[in-house]
């Protein structure tokens, strides 16, 4: 028994199977975000506001979205998955399932490599210029709503977080959608 109790004391907050991942995932962006900052710091002021670093930052945030898509495909999956309807539609569930698993496997790193595109789109838009307009205040919404999933995540490994990675997560998915499209 006290073998056992030992044994919980010591898990690590990332199960052993997603560490690697999760690890490589932060040293990639780590490295990415440094040296994007890094390179946005040194641009000459007249650069800044400019069209052509408009287009920088989109970038950021186009690619933010497809990650953000690849992240949310986990939870759309899974729902898609629950329906009734695949009874008759056997080797599509197989299919869906197959996916769900390489969504559940790479959720996490992909998160993080999302967020550090996040970042530096937000960095790069305050850089540009920041402008009370629709399109500004729900991306900075969204990003305040952001702020606590990735810690909830880190609670949902060890399922103390209250499906409060479930809820931030899908409120910051409907913001960043409005911010996104709208």
């Amino acid at each position: 028994m006290g073998a056992q109790q030992n044994q919980e004391v010591k898990q690590s907050w990332i199960p052993k199977k997603e560490r690697l991942w999760v690890f490589c995932a932060m040293a990639v962006s780590t490295i990415y975000v440094i040296w994007q900052i890094w390179s946005l710091f040194h641009l000459p002021s007249t650069a800044l506001h400019n069209r052509s670093f408009e287009h920088t930052f989109k970038n950021y945030g186009s690619n933010a979205r497809i990650a953000l898509f690849v992240v949310l495909a986990n939870y759309v999956l899974a729902l898609i998955i629950k329906q009734r309807i695949w009874t008759k539609l056997a080797t599509l569930k197989k299919g869906l399932v197959m996916l769900l698993r390489i969504a559940k496997k790479f959720h996490a790193a992909i998160a993080i490599l999302a967020i550090a595109l996040i970042t530096l789109h937000a960095v790069a838009v305050f850089m540009y210029g920041f402008k009370w307009d629709f399109n500004n205040i729900s991306g900075l919404l969204a990003l305040i709503v952001l702020l606590p999933v990735p810690i909830s995540g880190l609670f949902r490994y060890k399922r103390l977080d209250k499906k409060w990675h479930l809820r931030c997560g899908l409120a910051f998915a409907v913001l960043f959608l409005i911010h996104a499209f709208l």
